[in-house]
């Protein structure tokens, strides 16, 4: 496939805001999948502002993957299978529960890149979210599309176990729960047919959010009380529902481990 980028230039530089407020029951919800025992009071821990600003397409305008129709905020990329490979969060200022939000994105950059399994289009937005007018966080996104087939990179060298690890199954369950805290439609998280014969997974995919979610809570679970003020983090290769997986942790590094030995997710951490 030939990719008209020029057709894709003009998204760059677009910009979207939305407004919402930073209500208790999404973190009711998010605390209870993480197997908490009470959700946070006072402040919204790191990442969990992920849970607002959730996509609001009307059901007609929504495209066969479940994902919104392209063409509005984000750019028509002709390549079928889209994800989120990783991004960069600062923590600048605490967002207490109940806040009014300001969410401001614009699109960063468009890149097309050829990779192993192809043709790839990464599409960065960057995000400045405000509570109650300051500024509280500060986030790159990376969008990656990809066209069909050719899902896994090679395999690299084992991945190390970590100082700490723990073992988790992404069941159908799980995903189904995170999917429905942040509206995510997109099919390959809940519908196995589709994702196996229509996008090429071995299974259903592990929503990259959550396990980024899921590593930063391992690592404030092992600091209580340390303050988090950066969190980045890469998708290294898709993360699926079929066997169990370990989260790892040494100092400030984190990385999911899956049951072939390798990274599926590497991030890191800075504390203040």
């Amino acid at each position: 496939m030939t990719i008209d980028m020029e057709s894709l230039r003009p998204w760059i530089g677009r910009v979207e805001e939305m407004a919402d407020i930073a209500s208790p029951a999404p973190l009711a919800g998010i605390a209870a999948l993480l197997d908490h025992e009470e959700p946070p009071e006072g402040v919204l821990p790191p990442l969990w502002h992920w849970l607002y600003f959730l996509p609001r397409a009307r059901q007609s305008l929504i495209d066969r993957d479940g994902h919104p129709q392209r063409g509005g905020f984000l750019p028509p990329v002709p390549l079928p299978r889209r994800m989120w490979a990783g991004g960069d969060v600062r923590f600048l200022a605490p967002i207490a529960v109940g806040a009014t939000l300001t969410r401001r994105s614009t699109i960063a950059d468009i890149k097309h890149a050829q990779g192993g399994s192809g043709e790839l289009i990464f599409v960065t937005v960057q995000h400045e979210i405000f509570a109650d007018g300051t500024l509280a966080v500060s986030e790159r996104q990376d969008i990656v599309y990809r066209g069909p087939g050719g899902t896994n990179p090679a395999s690299g060298p084992t991945a190390p176990e970590g100082d700490v690890r723990e073992s988790l199954t992404a069941d159908p369950v799980r995903l189904f729960r995170f999917s429905a805290l942040t509206f995510n439609g997109h099919r390959i998280h809940y519908d196995r047919n589709y994702a196996v014969k229509e996008e090429g997974y071995g299974g259903l995919v592990v929503h990259g959010p959550y396990v980024a979610v899921l590593l930063l809570d391992l690592f404030r679970r092992h600091h209580p009380g340390v303050a988090v003020t950066r969190f980045g983090f890469r998708g290294r290769r898709p993360l699926l529902d079929t066997n169990p997986f370990d989260l790892c942790l040494s100092g400030a590094e984190l990385w999911t481990r899956d049951a072939e030995g390798q990274v599926t997710m590497s991030a890191s951490v800075e504390v203040g």
